[in-house]
Protein backbone atom coordinates (compact mmCIF):
# COMPACT_ATOMS: atom_id res chain seq x y z
CA UNK A 1 0.00 0.00 0.00
CA UNK A 2 1.45 3.37 -0.95
CA UNK A 3 0.26 5.20 1.59
CA UNK A 4 1.96 3.23 4.72
CA UNK A 5 5.44 3.53 3.76
CA UNK A 6 4.44 7.87 3.48
CA UNK A 7 2.36 7.65 7.18
CA UNK A 8 5.68 6.38 8.72
CA UNK A 9 8.23 8.21 7.27
CA UNK A 10 5.89 11.09 8.92
CA UNK A 11 5.57 8.98 12.27
CA UNK A 12 9.67 8.71 12.35
CA UNK A 13 10.00 12.33 11.96
CA UNK A 14 8.13 12.87 14.56
CA UNK A 15 9.33 10.46 16.91
CA UNK A 16 13.16 11.98 15.93
CA UNK A 17 11.85 15.48 17.13
CA UNK A 18 10.41 13.64 20.51
CA UNK A 19 13.39 11.91 21.27
CA UNK A 20 11.94 8.69 20.19
CA UNK A 21 8.85 6.39 21.09
CA UNK A 22 8.09 3.05 22.75
CA UNK A 23 6.59 0.23 21.12
CA UNK A 24 4.72 -2.33 23.01
CA UNK A 25 3.76 -5.72 21.83
CA UNK A 26 0.65 -6.84 22.81
CA UNK A 27 -0.85 -10.17 22.04
CA UNK A 28 -3.35 -10.58 19.58
CA UNK A 29 -6.77 -10.65 19.49
CA UNK A 30 -9.15 -13.68 20.43
CA UNK A 31 -10.27 -16.15 17.66
CA UNK A 32 -13.71 -15.88 18.94
CA UNK A 33 -14.74 -12.61 19.05
CA UNK A 34 -17.50 -12.93 21.22
CA UNK A 35 -15.67 -11.79 24.26
CA UNK A 36 -15.65 -8.34 21.85
CA UNK A 37 -19.03 -8.66 20.27
CA UNK A 38 -21.10 -9.55 23.36
CA UNK A 39 -24.33 -7.92 23.90
CA UNK A 40 -23.92 -5.33 20.79
CA UNK A 41 -27.19 -4.77 20.16
CA UNK A 42 -28.43 -4.90 23.89
CA UNK A 43 -25.84 -2.12 24.47
CA UNK A 44 -26.56 -0.14 21.76
CA UNK A 45 -30.43 -0.06 23.39
CA UNK A 46 -29.16 0.26 26.51
CA UNK A 47 -30.48 -2.95 28.09
CA UNK A 48 -27.24 -4.22 29.51
CA UNK A 49 -24.99 -3.01 31.63
CA UNK A 50 -22.72 -6.12 32.48
CA UNK A 51 -19.35 -5.32 33.11
CA UNK A 52 -16.86 -5.47 30.45
CA UNK A 53 -13.79 -8.02 30.50
CA UNK A 54 -10.72 -6.36 31.48
CA UNK A 55 -7.60 -5.04 28.38
CA UNK A 56 -4.80 -3.15 28.33
CA UNK A 57 -5.67 0.16 25.40
CA UNK A 58 -2.81 0.11 22.79
CA UNK A 59 -4.48 3.07 21.04
CA UNK A 60 -1.78 5.14 19.55
CA UNK A 61 1.23 2.49 20.39
CA UNK A 62 3.55 1.12 17.34
CA UNK A 63 3.92 -2.46 17.10
CA UNK A 64 7.73 -3.36 15.69
CA UNK A 65 7.93 -6.58 14.07
CA UNK A 66 10.98 -8.37 13.52
CA UNK A 67 12.33 -9.74 10.55
CA UNK A 68 11.02 -13.01 11.26
CA UNK A 69 7.43 -11.67 11.39
CA UNK A 70 6.63 -11.60 15.07
CA UNK A 71 6.91 -9.29 17.78
CA UNK A 72 10.63 -8.55 19.27
CA UNK A 73 11.38 -9.20 22.18
CA UNK A 74 13.32 -5.80 23.13
CA UNK A 75 9.73 -4.16 21.98
CA UNK A 76 7.96 -6.27 24.18
CA UNK A 77 10.31 -5.24 27.07
CA UNK A 78 9.22 -1.64 26.34
CA UNK A 79 13.06 -0.27 24.96
CA UNK A 80 13.25 2.06 22.93
CA UNK A 81 13.85 2.28 19.69
CA UNK A 82 15.36 4.51 17.23
CA UNK A 83 13.18 7.36 15.02
CA UNK A 84 15.63 6.11 12.03
CA UNK A 85 14.79 2.27 12.55
CA UNK A 86 11.19 3.14 12.94
CA UNK A 87 11.08 4.64 9.93
CA UNK A 88 12.82 1.65 7.96
CA UNK A 89 10.72 -0.89 9.49
CA UNK A 90 7.92 -1.75 6.37
CA UNK A 91 5.96 -4.24 8.87
CA UNK A 92 5.13 -1.53 11.62
CA UNK A 93 1.74 -0.91 12.12
CA UNK A 94 -0.54 0.82 13.84
CA UNK A 95 -2.82 -1.02 16.31
CA UNK A 96 -6.45 -0.22 16.75
CA UNK A 97 -8.41 -0.14 20.20
CA UNK A 98 -9.21 -3.07 21.70
CA UNK A 99 -11.33 -2.13 25.24
CA UNK A 100 -14.43 -3.40 25.34
CA UNK A 101 -16.56 -0.17 24.96
CA UNK A 102 -17.79 0.91 28.03
CA UNK A 103 -21.44 -0.08 29.75
CA UNK A 104 -22.47 3.18 30.34
CA UNK A 105 -25.18 4.24 27.49
CA UNK A 106 -24.90 7.81 26.22
CA UNK A 107 -27.22 8.54 23.54
CA UNK A 108 -25.83 11.72 22.18
CA UNK A 109 -23.01 9.80 21.10
CA UNK A 110 -25.02 7.71 18.80
CA UNK A 111 -25.15 10.85 16.39
CA UNK A 112 -24.66 11.05 12.72
CA UNK A 113 -23.59 13.94 10.34
CA UNK A 114 -26.22 16.13 10.73
CA UNK A 115 -27.51 15.50 14.00
CA UNK A 116 -29.10 12.41 11.97
CA UNK A 117 -29.47 9.21 14.00
CA UNK A 118 -26.74 6.95 13.85
CA UNK A 119 -28.28 3.82 14.24
CA UNK A 120 -31.54 2.05 12.74
CA UNK A 121 -33.14 -0.44 15.27
CA UNK A 122 -34.53 -2.92 13.49
CA UNK A 123 -34.51 -6.66 13.07
CA UNK A 124 -34.96 -6.90 9.44
CA UNK A 125 -33.60 -4.54 6.43
CA UNK A 126 -36.85 -4.81 4.26
CA UNK A 127 -38.41 -1.54 5.99
CA UNK A 128 -35.62 0.23 5.02
CA UNK A 129 -36.10 3.37 2.00
CA UNK A 130 -33.98 5.04 0.37
CA UNK A 131 -34.50 7.85 2.19
CA UNK A 132 -34.07 6.41 5.35
CA UNK A 133 -30.03 5.00 4.13
CA UNK A 134 -26.77 5.37 5.35
CA UNK A 135 -27.52 3.99 9.11
CA UNK A 136 -26.04 1.26 10.71
CA UNK A 137 -28.25 -1.51 11.84
CA UNK A 138 -26.62 -3.79 15.20
CA UNK A 139 -27.16 -7.12 15.32
CA UNK A 140 -25.12 -9.22 18.11
CA UNK A 141 -23.23 -11.94 16.43
CA UNK A 142 -24.98 -14.85 17.49
CA UNK A 143 -27.76 -13.56 15.48
CA UNK A 144 -25.74 -13.12 13.02
CA UNK A 145 -24.51 -17.04 13.03
CA UNK A 146 -28.15 -17.91 13.22
CA UNK A 147 -29.04 -16.24 10.28
CA UNK A 148 -26.31 -17.04 7.90
CA UNK A 149 -25.09 -20.30 9.73
CA UNK A 150 -22.94 -21.02 6.55
CA UNK A 151 -20.68 -18.34 7.63
CA UNK A 152 -19.74 -14.73 7.51
CA UNK A 153 -17.67 -12.94 4.60
CA UNK A 154 -14.05 -12.90 5.95
CA UNK A 155 -14.61 -9.11 5.55
CA UNK A 156 -17.37 -8.59 7.14
CA UNK A 157 -15.92 -10.50 10.28
CA UNK A 158 -12.66 -8.55 10.36
CA UNK A 159 -14.99 -4.85 10.40
CA UNK A 160 -16.60 -6.67 13.45
CA UNK A 161 -13.96 -7.55 15.40
CA UNK A 162 -12.03 -4.12 14.57
CA UNK A 163 -14.78 -2.12 15.28
CA UNK A 164 -16.00 -3.99 18.54
CA UNK A 165 -19.37 -4.20 17.38
CA UNK A 166 -21.77 -6.08 14.77
CA UNK A 167 -23.34 -3.08 12.98
CA UNK A 168 -23.35 -2.83 8.89
CA UNK A 169 -24.24 0.18 7.21
CA UNK A 170 -27.23 -0.05 4.62
CA UNK A 171 -26.43 1.69 1.65
CA UNK A 172 -28.10 2.98 -1.25
CA UNK A 173 -26.36 0.36 -3.42
CA UNK A 174 -27.54 -2.72 -1.43
CA UNK A 175 -31.16 -1.16 -1.15
CA UNK A 176 -31.20 -1.29 -5.23
CA UNK A 177 -29.75 -5.45 -5.02
CA UNK A 178 -32.68 -5.61 -2.73
CA UNK A 179 -35.53 -4.27 -4.53
CA UNK A 180 -34.70 -6.00 -7.59
CA UNK A 181 -35.66 -9.30 -6.40
CA UNK A 182 -37.95 -7.96 -4.04
CA UNK A 183 -39.75 -6.46 -7.45
CA UNK A 184 -39.45 -9.88 -9.11
CA UNK A 185 -41.44 -11.71 -6.40
CA UNK A 186 -43.75 -8.95 -6.23
CA UNK A 187 -44.17 -6.70 -9.13
CA UNK A 188 -46.58 -4.58 -7.29
CA UNK A 189 -43.50 -2.93 -5.31
CA UNK A 190 -42.33 0.10 -6.80
CA UNK A 191 -38.77 1.07 -7.12
CA UNK A 192 -36.72 3.61 -8.59
CA UNK A 193 -35.08 0.67 -11.03
CA UNK A 194 -35.31 0.87 -14.23
CA UNK A 195 -34.02 -2.72 -15.40
CA UNK A 196 -34.89 -6.13 -13.13
CA UNK A 197 -32.98 -8.84 -13.67
CA UNK A 198 -33.00 -12.09 -12.61
CA UNK A 199 -29.15 -12.72 -12.70
CA UNK A 200 -26.75 -10.46 -11.42
CA UNK A 201 -23.07 -11.09 -10.86
CA UNK A 202 -21.48 -8.33 -8.37
CA UNK A 203 -18.44 -6.55 -9.39
CA UNK A 204 -16.48 -4.34 -8.46
CA UNK A 205 -13.20 -3.23 -6.67
CA UNK A 206 -11.51 -4.93 -3.62
CA UNK A 207 -12.91 -4.17 -0.61
CA UNK A 208 -16.22 -1.90 -2.07
CA UNK A 209 -18.75 -3.87 0.12
CA UNK A 210 -19.76 -6.87 -2.63
CA UNK A 211 -19.62 -9.66 -0.11
CA UNK A 212 -20.98 -7.92 2.45
CA UNK A 213 -23.96 -6.66 0.58
CA UNK A 214 -24.51 -10.49 -0.67
CA UNK A 215 -24.59 -11.54 3.00
CA UNK A 216 -27.46 -8.62 4.18
CA UNK A 217 -29.21 -9.69 1.02
CA UNK A 218 -29.33 -13.45 2.30
CA UNK A 219 -30.05 -11.98 5.67
CA UNK A 220 -32.95 -10.30 4.01
CA UNK A 221 -34.72 -12.74 2.00
CA UNK A 222 -34.61 -15.33 4.90
CA UNK A 223 -36.17 -12.61 7.22
CA UNK A 224 -39.02 -12.62 4.27
CA UNK A 225 -39.49 -16.54 4.37
CA UNK A 226 -37.40 -17.06 1.10
CA UNK A 227 -35.70 -20.17 0.57
CA UNK A 228 -31.65 -19.62 0.08
CA UNK A 229 -29.12 -21.64 -1.16
CA UNK A 230 -26.13 -19.37 0.14
CA UNK A 231 -22.24 -20.10 -0.43
CA UNK A 232 -20.28 -17.85 1.50
CA UNK A 233 -17.20 -19.35 0.22
CA UNK A 234 -17.31 -20.46 -3.16
CA UNK A 235 -13.66 -21.43 -3.57
CA UNK A 236 -14.13 -24.00 -1.23
CA UNK A 237 -15.85 -25.73 -3.60
CA UNK A 238 -12.43 -26.07 -5.89
CA UNK A 239 -9.80 -26.46 -3.32
CA UNK A 240 -9.39 -29.39 -0.94
CA UNK A 241 -10.17 -32.36 -0.57
CA UNK A 242 -10.14 -35.51 -2.54
CA UNK A 243 -11.36 -35.72 -6.03
CA UNK A 244 -12.27 -38.66 -7.96
CA UNK A 245 -13.59 -38.91 -11.95
CA UNK A 246 -16.80 -40.09 -12.37
CA UNK A 247 -16.54 -42.29 -15.14
CA UNK A 248 -20.55 -41.73 -16.33
CA UNK A 249 -20.43 -38.23 -16.55
CA UNK A 250 -16.26 -37.88 -17.09
CA UNK A 251 -16.46 -34.68 -13.97
CA UNK A 252 -15.01 -35.01 -11.46
CA UNK A 253 -16.58 -35.33 -7.66
CA UNK A 254 -15.76 -34.06 -4.99
CA UNK A 255 -17.85 -35.95 -2.38
CA UNK A 256 -16.43 -34.56 1.29
CA UNK A 257 -17.05 -30.76 0.01
CA UNK A 258 -20.25 -31.92 -1.21
CA UNK A 259 -21.27 -33.32 2.31
CA UNK A 260 -20.34 -29.95 4.21
CA UNK A 261 -23.29 -28.18 1.59
CA UNK A 262 -25.46 -30.17 2.60
CA UNK A 263 -24.94 -29.99 5.91
CA UNK A 264 -24.71 -25.71 5.98
CA UNK A 265 -27.89 -25.73 3.69
CA UNK A 266 -30.00 -27.77 6.03
CA UNK A 267 -28.66 -25.61 9.25
CA UNK A 268 -31.14 -22.86 8.50
CA UNK A 269 -33.56 -24.56 5.97
CA UNK A 270 -34.74 -27.68 7.88
CA UNK A 271 -37.94 -26.70 8.78
CA UNK A 272 -38.83 -25.81 5.32
CA UNK A 273 -37.69 -28.49 3.84
CA UNK A 274 -39.69 -30.69 5.43
CA UNK A 275 -42.75 -29.16 3.77
CA UNK A 276 -41.29 -29.60 0.22
CA UNK A 277 -41.85 -32.40 -1.87
CA UNK A 278 -39.05 -34.50 -3.58
CA UNK A 279 -40.75 -34.00 -7.69
CA UNK A 280 -37.77 -36.03 -9.59
CA UNK A 281 -38.04 -39.82 -8.93
CA UNK A 282 -35.30 -40.49 -11.15
CA UNK A 283 -32.48 -42.84 -9.52
CA UNK A 284 -29.39 -40.73 -8.14
CA UNK A 285 -25.81 -41.90 -9.85
CA UNK A 286 -23.48 -43.05 -7.07
CA UNK A 287 -19.82 -42.27 -7.06
CA UNK A 288 -16.83 -42.61 -5.35
CA UNK A 289 -17.08 -42.04 -1.81
CA UNK A 290 -14.67 -39.96 0.07
CA UNK A 291 -11.51 -42.71 1.05
CA UNK A 292 -13.78 -45.77 0.74
CA UNK A 293 -13.96 -46.47 -3.09
CA UNK A 294 -17.57 -47.43 -5.13
CA UNK A 295 -19.96 -49.24 -3.46
CA UNK A 296 -20.28 -52.75 -4.79
CA UNK A 297 -23.44 -53.79 -6.44
CA UNK A 298 -25.17 -50.87 -6.66
CA UNK A 299 -24.68 -47.94 -9.02
CA UNK A 300 -27.98 -45.83 -8.11
CA UNK A 301 -30.04 -45.22 -5.21
CA UNK A 302 -33.85 -43.91 -5.79
CA UNK A 303 -35.77 -41.59 -3.41
CA UNK A 304 -38.99 -43.30 -2.34
CA UNK A 305 -42.54 -41.82 -3.21
CA UNK A 306 -43.31 -39.20 -1.08
CA UNK A 307 -39.98 -38.01 0.08
CA UNK A 308 -39.01 -34.10 0.95
CA UNK A 309 -35.97 -32.69 -0.26
CA UNK A 310 -34.71 -32.70 3.42
CA UNK A 311 -34.83 -36.95 3.22
CA UNK A 312 -32.70 -36.16 0.26
CA UNK A 313 -30.46 -33.95 1.39
CA UNK A 314 -30.74 -36.52 4.53
CA UNK A 315 -29.15 -39.39 1.90
CA UNK A 316 -26.48 -37.39 0.98
CA UNK A 317 -25.51 -36.44 4.29
CA UNK A 318 -25.41 -40.14 5.20
CA UNK A 319 -24.11 -42.07 2.14
CA UNK A 320 -21.18 -40.50 0.94
CA UNK A 321 -21.29 -42.44 -1.98
CA UNK A 322 -24.21 -40.25 -3.24
CA UNK A 323 -23.25 -36.73 -1.70
CA UNK A 324 -22.24 -35.52 -5.35
CA UNK A 325 -25.22 -36.96 -6.99
CA UNK A 326 -27.83 -35.42 -4.53
CA UNK A 327 -26.07 -31.73 -4.48
CA UNK A 328 -26.62 -31.88 -8.23
CA UNK A 329 -30.16 -33.32 -7.90
CA UNK A 330 -30.92 -30.80 -4.95
CA UNK A 331 -30.21 -28.04 -7.80
CA UNK A 332 -32.98 -29.08 -9.87
CA UNK A 333 -35.31 -29.78 -7.22
CA UNK A 334 -34.73 -25.79 -6.38
CA UNK A 335 -35.68 -24.75 -9.74
CA UNK A 336 -39.22 -26.64 -9.32
CA UNK A 337 -40.13 -25.78 -6.25
CA UNK A 338 -43.08 -22.49 -6.31
CA UNK A 339 -44.71 -22.53 -3.17
CA UNK A 340 -41.93 -20.36 -1.80
CA UNK A 341 -38.95 -18.06 -3.26
CA UNK A 342 -35.95 -19.24 -4.08
CA UNK A 343 -32.65 -17.49 -4.67
CA UNK A 344 -29.33 -18.44 -5.11
CA UNK A 345 -26.47 -16.72 -3.75
CA UNK A 346 -22.67 -17.40 -4.46
CA UNK A 347 -19.57 -15.52 -3.08
CA UNK A 348 -16.52 -16.04 -4.54
CA UNK A 349 -18.42 -17.01 -7.73
CA UNK A 350 -15.38 -15.95 -9.65
CA UNK A 351 -13.14 -18.87 -8.39
CA UNK A 352 -15.94 -21.19 -10.25
CA UNK A 353 -14.24 -20.01 -14.16
CA UNK A 354 -10.37 -20.69 -12.97
CA UNK A 355 -8.45 -23.85 -12.54
CA UNK A 356 -8.99 -25.66 -9.16
CA UNK A 357 -6.25 -26.81 -6.89
CA UNK A 358 -6.38 -30.05 -7.90
CA UNK A 359 -4.45 -32.18 -10.69
CA UNK A 360 -5.33 -34.89 -12.31
CA UNK A 361 -2.49 -37.71 -13.00
CA UNK A 362 -1.63 -37.89 -16.87
CA UNK A 363 1.17 -40.28 -16.27
CA UNK A 364 4.13 -41.07 -13.82
CA UNK A 365 5.66 -37.93 -14.45
CA UNK A 366 3.66 -35.41 -15.55
CA UNK A 367 -0.25 -34.34 -14.13
CA UNK A 368 -2.93 -32.33 -15.82
CA UNK A 369 -4.61 -28.94 -13.82
CA UNK A 370 -7.80 -29.53 -14.05
CA UNK A 371 -10.68 -26.38 -14.36
CA UNK A 372 -13.26 -25.38 -12.55
CA UNK A 373 -15.99 -26.51 -14.80
CA UNK A 374 -14.83 -30.36 -14.73
CA UNK A 375 -16.08 -30.41 -11.18
CA UNK A 376 -19.59 -31.75 -11.18
CA UNK A 377 -20.62 -29.73 -8.48
CA UNK A 378 -19.56 -26.45 -9.94
CA UNK A 379 -20.87 -27.88 -13.66
CA UNK A 380 -24.42 -28.16 -11.72
CA UNK A 381 -24.63 -24.94 -10.22
CA UNK A 382 -22.54 -22.45 -12.05
CA UNK A 383 -24.59 -21.64 -14.87
CA UNK A 384 -27.16 -18.37 -15.06
CA UNK A 385 -28.96 -19.61 -17.97
CA UNK A 386 -31.85 -20.45 -16.61
CA UNK A 387 -34.76 -18.76 -15.10
CA UNK A 388 -34.10 -18.46 -11.66
CA UNK A 389 -33.41 -15.82 -9.08
CA UNK A 390 -29.55 -15.38 -8.58
CA UNK A 391 -26.88 -13.36 -7.74
CA UNK A 392 -23.17 -14.04 -7.28
CA UNK A 393 -20.05 -11.86 -6.20
CA UNK A 394 -16.50 -11.54 -7.39
CA UNK A 395 -14.25 -11.81 -4.56
CA UNK A 396 -11.34 -10.15 -5.65
CA UNK A 397 -9.28 -11.04 -2.44
CA UNK A 398 -9.01 -14.56 -3.39
CA UNK A 399 -6.33 -14.46 -5.96
CA UNK A 400 -7.99 -16.43 -8.70
CA UNK A 401 -6.85 -13.86 -11.43
CA UNK A 402 -8.72 -11.85 -13.39
CA UNK A 403 -11.52 -12.70 -15.67
CA UNK A 404 -12.68 -11.47 -19.49
CA UNK A 405 -15.36 -9.44 -19.81
CA UNK A 406 -17.88 -12.34 -20.91
CA UNK A 407 -18.06 -15.82 -19.19
CA UNK A 408 -19.74 -18.91 -20.39
CA UNK A 409 -23.12 -19.14 -19.32
CA UNK A 410 -23.40 -16.13 -17.54
CA UNK A 411 -26.18 -13.66 -19.28
CA UNK A 412 -23.94 -10.42 -20.98
CA UNK A 413 -25.77 -8.01 -19.22
CA UNK A 414 -25.42 -9.77 -15.32
CA UNK A 415 -22.12 -8.12 -14.72
CA UNK A 416 -23.34 -5.46 -11.67
CA UNK A 417 -20.68 -2.84 -10.67
CA UNK A 418 -20.53 -2.04 -7.54
CA UNK A 419 -19.19 1.01 -5.80
CA UNK A 420 -16.85 2.68 -3.26
CA UNK A 421 -18.08 4.73 -0.62
CA UNK A 422 -19.50 7.59 -1.61
CA UNK A 423 -18.68 10.99 0.20
CA UNK A 424 -21.86 10.94 2.37
CA UNK A 425 -21.21 6.92 3.07
CA UNK A 426 -17.88 7.80 4.02
CA UNK A 427 -18.92 10.60 6.64
CA UNK A 428 -21.07 7.95 8.44
CA UNK A 429 -18.49 5.59 8.51
CA UNK A 430 -16.03 8.04 10.20
CA UNK A 431 -18.99 9.07 12.39
CA UNK A 432 -19.41 5.35 13.19
CA UNK A 433 -15.55 5.11 13.92
CA UNK A 434 -15.62 7.71 15.86
CA UNK A 435 -18.40 6.24 17.55
CA UNK A 436 -16.62 3.16 18.26
CA UNK A 437 -13.53 5.16 19.98
CA UNK A 438 -11.57 4.25 16.47
CA UNK A 439 -10.76 7.86 15.53
CA UNK A 440 -10.72 10.10 18.78
CA UNK A 441 -13.11 12.65 19.19
CA UNK A 442 -11.52 15.60 20.10
CA UNK A 443 -9.53 15.14 16.65
CA UNK A 444 -12.44 14.53 14.06
CA UNK A 445 -12.85 17.05 12.21
CA UNK A 446 -14.36 17.87 8.61
CA UNK A 447 -11.27 18.38 7.11
CA UNK A 448 -9.65 15.05 8.71
CA UNK A 449 -12.36 12.59 7.51
CA UNK A 450 -12.57 13.97 4.12
CA UNK A 451 -8.55 13.73 4.23
CA UNK A 452 -9.35 9.72 5.25
CA UNK A 453 -11.50 9.47 1.73
CA UNK A 454 -9.66 10.88 -0.46
CA UNK A 455 -6.26 9.07 0.61
CA UNK A 456 -8.49 5.86 0.20
CA UNK A 457 -10.46 6.29 -2.80
CA UNK A 458 -13.22 5.24 -0.75
CA UNK A 459 -12.11 1.88 0.26
CA UNK A 460 -13.52 0.78 2.85
CA UNK A 461 -10.48 -0.96 4.72
CA UNK A 462 -7.93 1.40 4.43
CA UNK A 463 -10.30 4.04 5.38
CA UNK A 464 -10.90 1.67 8.52
CA UNK A 465 -7.04 1.39 8.45
CA UNK A 466 -6.29 5.21 8.11
CA UNK A 467 -9.03 6.12 11.04
CA UNK A 468 -6.54 5.54 13.33
CA UNK A 469 -4.08 7.98 12.45
CA UNK A 470 -7.09 10.94 13.05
Amino acid sequence: MLLRPLLRRAAAAAAASSGGARATALPDPPAALASLLLASRSYAKAKGGGKPASSTSNRGKVRAKDPRGGASADDADGDEFAAGGAGDDLDAEFELPTDPLPPTYDPALDVGPGGRPLFAFTDTFGSFAHRNANVYVDFTLDEWNAMLPEGLPAGMMKEFQETRRCAVMVRKSFLDLRDNFRRIVDPAVTTNLKDIKKKIVLDGPRSCGKSIALAMLVHWARTEGWLVFYVPQGKDWTHGGFFYRNTYSDFFDTPIQAAKILQDFLKYNETRLLQLPCQIFEPIPLGEGAGVGKMKGADTVEMPEGSTLYDLIQTGITHTHASVGVVVRLRKELSLVKDVPVLFAIDQYNSWFTFSEFQEPVTVRSCRPIHAKELTMVNAYRSMLHNDMMVGAFSHSTAVGKLRQELPDVPSDARLMFPRYTLEEAETVCHYYMRQKIIRRESFSEEKWKKIYYLSNGNGSEMRWLAAFV
